[in-house]
């Protein structure tokens, strides 16, 4: 007899958008609360597209951050890598024109993440803005 045909098997899928800071602070809070929804949820893919440090915000266009740019995006990638971690989602990072700590081309490449840990390099996509992304 021929096999059934199963329906294919569903997918959860966050997307969620930066800015991911308040925009009088560089506190992160909108991120740790996206990190609760993810841990909660256990999504298999979370798709998160920049600004993950915005040209907009008020202490970037003042220079009144404590770090570098560079430095002030590894802790928010950091963050985002371990807080993901044990929820074991997918994670798809797409830059924005307005990521300070990035290249202002377009199109643009992906985040360079030469520090990403060995145990992590599996499920975490860098990729390119604009790209075409095919889950399952």
């Amino acid at each position: 007899s021929p096999n059934p045909v199963f329906p294919p098997e569903q997918r959860m899928v966050l997307l969620a958008c930066g800015p991911f800071t308040p925009s009088d602070g560089v506190a992160f809070e909108p991120l740790s609360d996206l990190l609760e929804v993810v841990a909660r949820d256990r999504p298999d893919v979370c798709v998160l597209f920049g600004p993950f440090l915005d040209a907009k915000h008020e202490q970037v266009e003042s220079c009144q951050l404590l770090g570098s740019f560079s430095d002030v995006f590894r802790l928010c990638l950091r963050t985002i890598v371990e807080g993901t971690r044990s929820a074991g989602s997918q994670l798809v990072l797409v830059p924005s024109l307005r990521d300070v700590s990035h290249d202002f081309v377009y199109p643009q490449p992906p985040f360079p993440c030469p520090e990403l840990p060995k145990e992590d390099r599996a499920r975490v996509l860098l990729v390119p803005e604009p790209c075409t992304l095919d889950i399952d």
